[in-house]
């Protein structure tokens, strides 16, 4: 393991578990409520609110398309990027309505990567959430034209934000840059370019970087940015914010590469197995599946460590760390 490309050390479960324990107790606040917090499940309720608004099914005309772009889009999920945008739109004191407006285009241009990703032409997926992927259930053609419009439909969400023009630009500006060439797009270039190769860890944590990690970094970005701009003054912060998100996408990422071995198919709400299948080089298949749990671990911690020095201020984004460590205890548990 690269751990300068990583910006993580090994840590044993003991050191890990103490770090994100430190992190409960910040998040849990004098209520002691246990995660799910309330406000992950009034904020994605909130945000599906506004992608069913957003998406109006009165608008359909005579073709499936827009059902298709609600089918893709309002089939559940965790919300997570969504709920980074909350998380860090609290935290720098932006407006509700705004920050809810915002996950909601996130929401979309993640839907429209996942349905372009499960492409046969690409991954070749025939379950998302469950149900049948957008081009098993509508057609191949239909799905491009989905993934489109969401990419479309998610930079008027932005374009249209009650916000002077130099915070929706920046807003515009971060969520094109996740998905480009040097984001989502030349991430999935890159996961498909190394199909049956044997390649070094850094290449795949690179690929991660770009093809997940540039969406929860602009996520996190983009809810700071509907309140403070990105200038000398708020240095520190977005230092501590990227720091963050780097860490946590790519542990989430981990993570997935984990479960996609370990998990059936109720809980992946997809087809188990298909990276091994599809010769699809791995952080578990080239770790093996303890180094990577404890690679995940360590990327939470650090994650966990960035946004210490912020305060009470980041408790709902240090909840959104210890969700996904739940998670894992709970799925891939220690063997």
């Amino acid at each position: 393991m690269d751990n300068m490309q990583t910006g993580s050390t090994p840590h044993d479960d003991r050191a890990g578990n103490s770090a994100l324990g430190r992190l409960g107790a910040q998040a849990g606040g004098a209520s002691g409520r246990p995660l799910p917090e309330i406000w992950m499940h009034e904020g994605a309720n909130r945000v599906e609110q506004v992608l069913a608004r957003l998406l109006c099914a009165e608008h359909d005309g005579e073709t499936e398309l827009m059902a298709a772009m609600r089918y893709a889009t309002l089939q559940g999920g965790k919300r997570t990027r969504a709920l980074l945008c909350l998380a860090a739109g609290t935290l720098a004191d932006a407006p509700a309505h705004m920050l809810d407006d915002v996950g909601a285009a996130i929401e979309m241009m993640h839907a429209s990567t996942l349905v372009h990703d499960d492409l046969p032409a690409m991954d070749d997926d025939v379950l998302r959430r469950g149900l049948p992927t957008v081009h098993v259930k509508f057609g191949e053609a239909t799905a491009i034209l989905v993934g489109d419009a969401l990419q479309a439909h998610a930079f008027l969400t932005l374009a249209s934000l009650d916000a002077p023009g130099n915070n929706s630009i920046a807003l515009v500006r971060e969520l094109a840059r996740a998905v480009s060439a040097h984001g989502a797009a030349g991430g999935q270039a890159m996961d498909l370019s190394l199909v049956g190769k044997h390649v070094e860890l850094d290449r795949i944590v690179t690929m991660h970087r770009m093809k997940s990690g540039a969406l929860v970094r602009a996520s996190v970005r983009m809810g700071a940015l509907c309140a403070l701009a990105e200038n000398a003054a708020h240095a520190a912060l977005y230092c501590a914010l990227d720091h963050y998100s780097a860490c946590f996408g790519l542990a989430l990422q981990v993570i997935d590469d984990i479960l996609d071995v370990t998990a059936d198919t109720a809980t992946l709400g997809k087809t188990p197995g298909k990276d091994a299948a599809a010769q699809k080089p791995t952080c578990a298949s080239i770790m093996g599946l303890q180094a990577a749990r404890q690679f995940a671990l360590d990327l939470l911690r650090d994650a966990g460590e960035a946004i210490a020095p912020l305060g009470p201020r980041a408790a709902r984004l240090a909840q959104l760390l210890q969700r996904a460590n739940g998670y894992l205890f709970k799925y891939a548990p220690c063997t």
